[in-house]
């Protein structure tokens, strides 16, 4: 059993910074082709010149996933690229908190576009590119192709303060099982890893600002520590790899035990 992606081509989003730049890290270090995607263009060329000569198998493309048109273009930019896309890893999320007694807060309705439409949207086109890539390659009974999603346990917590954010983890999650069915006969496979603990952007800037924070967070996962982007890289990898050829529609839980326990502080995830 393999769990090797060396010679894949990933599309992956959020790539400028937090746990999408670790991704694209680990996946070049890993010898798979890496397009880079994000809306920070300035960032995206920064980081790429640090790869040195890991960077000729690295592209970034620099859009808003939101727009119908960016999606096709991030698509043609690949293929212009590396001629193929197999895994299509969607990292992009933002995080607002939500007044939920204010019924003119719209952050509901940013997060869903950009944290459920934008994926869906670029899964649905991505899909779309792996059945035909299986088409000219001739068939056969292996996945052809998988998606990955980056959620949050926020799904399965209740914070009232991250309304909006947990609604969107939840849909996220539940678009990547009816994704999975949907695309089970093509033999594209979607999962998704749910992350907290994790030392992520949001989690870095929470930690900055909140007395207290980093020592709740400790009292609550039983691993006793924060975890690494690396940690939730590796996962990814696993559920990218032919080794995770038999595994759709999962929701793979990364941190350190901490939803076996009493939800923690809102500012912590």
């Amino acid at each position: 059993m393999s769990f090797s992606i060396q010679g894949k081509t990933a599309i992956i989003t959020g790539a400028a910074n937090g746990v999408g730049l670790a991704l694209a890290r680990h996946f070049l270090d890993e010898g798979a082709n890496v397009m880079m995607a994000d809306r920070d263009e300035v960032r995206l060329a920064d980081e790429c010149g640090t790869f040195g000569e890991q960077g000729k198998n690295t592209r970034f493309f620099a859009g808003d996933l939101r727009e119908k048109l960016t999606v096709a273009n991030l698509l043609s930019a690949t293929i212009s690229a590396f001629d193929r896309v197999d895994i299509l890893i969607n990292a992009s999320r933002q995080m607002l908190t939500t007044n939920p007694f204010d019924p003119a807060d719209t952050s509901v309705g940013t997060l869903l576009d950009q944290n459920i439409h934008a994926a869906l949207r670029l899964s649905q086109t991505v899909a779309r590119r792996m059945i035909l890539q299986a088409e000219e390659d001739g068939g056969g009974e292996d996945s052809i192709g998988a998606i990955i999603n980056i959620s949050s346990i926020t799904s399965r917590r209740t914070h009232p303060d991250l309304l909006g954010y947990s609604i969107s983890a939840a849909a996220l999650d539940q678009a990547t099982r009816s994704l999975a069915i949907a695309l089970a006969p093509h033999r594209i496979r979607v999962n998704a890893v749910a992350f907290g603990s994790v030392m992520s952007a949001s989690l870095r800037d929470s930690l900055a600002v909140t007395d207290g924070l980093r020592k709740e967070i400790l009292q609550c996962t039983p691993l006793g520590r924060i975890g690494a982007a690396r940690e939730v890289a590796g996962a990814v990898q696993f559920l990218s790899s032919d080794g995770a050829d038999f595994i759709t529609g999962e929701i793979l839980t990364v941190d350190g035990g901490r939803t076996l326990l009493d939800a923690v502080s809102t500012a912590a995830h």
